[in-house]
């Protein structure tokens, strides 16, 4: 045993890179990362709302305006991020857009957009963040997947299959990064009551009740579900956890 209840679950001295951390789930993580300890930088593309985001965590977080989708501009990211807070030792990668739309009405160009921002985006990243890693041998990378990894969602295919890429990125990062000290998860929240949630449910009383006919637990989860669990994932706790897809989602991934 190298560690004791509280300290195994502390992220003190990490310093954690979100990409869409500013809203939703990223910024849930943000807020349980920050209250474990960490040093945490937002990333993302309106300065307002990473401002806002950052004041309302305080003085544990920071922020910085990219664009993930601009590929090539990564490594300047993980330059400007480490001159203000030192290395990143955990990088969450979980900025993404949705599409919802028939498959055969989905363009070729649209797919691209979404394949982009989940995938080209993350690697783009990874591939900056993960050298420093190494040379430290520490490090702990967490993606955001979806249920839409686990089973398919009708007129969402682009990003079922973003979503379902990450899978197999986690398991090859995994089996690369681990041997050197750096693993590699992801969580698959289920159906979380953030603000978008409740623009996609608002008005959609049929839709909602088949999402909580399948969820065992019958309710929606909340914000501070995944927060703790991305806690969990990238602290001592979880020392000997990779390559692992964790589903967060009141077990709507085992219902009927």
């Amino acid at each position: 045993m190298t560690s004791t209840f509280p300290e195994v679950f502390s992220l003190r001295g990490e310093t954690v890179l979100i990409t869409g951390g500013g809203t939703g789930v990223g910024f849930a993580m943000a807020v349980a990362m920050a209250a474990a300890g960490a040093q945490v930088v937002l990333v993302g593309r309106r300065q307002a709302e990473l401002q806002t985001a950052a004041n309302n965590i305080g003085t544990n977080a920071t922020f910085v305006v990219h664009d993930i989708t601009e590929l090539d501009a990564a490594p300047g990211l993980l330059a400007k991020v480490t001159a203000q807070c030192g290395s990143v030792t955990c990088l969450v990668n979980n900025a993404g857009i949705h599409l919802k739309k028939p498959a055969v009405e989905t363009t070729t160009d649209e797919f691209e957009t979404v394949f982009r921002t989940h995938i080209l985006g993350a690697h783009a990243i990874t591939r900056a963040v993960v050298p420093g890693m190494i040379a430290q041998k520490h490090g702990s990378i967490l993606f955001t997947a979806s249920m839409a990894s686990l089973f398919d969602i009708p007129h969402v295919s682009a990003y079922t299959a973003a979503k379902t890429a990450m899978v197999g990125m986690v398991k090859g990062y995994a089996t690369e990064f681990s041997p050197h000290g750096v693993r590699v998860n992801a969580l698959a929240p289920g159906w979380i009551a953030t603000e978008m949630s409740r623009q996609a449910l608002d008005g959609e009383s049929q839709r909602k009740s088949k999402i909580l006919d399948r969820t065992p637990m019958a309710r929606l989860g909340q914000p501070d579900d995944i927060g703790w669990a991305a806690v969990y994932l990238s602290s001592p706790a979880a020392k000997f956890v990779t390559g692992v897809i964790l589903p967060v989602d009141g077990g709507a991934s085992i219902g009927f």
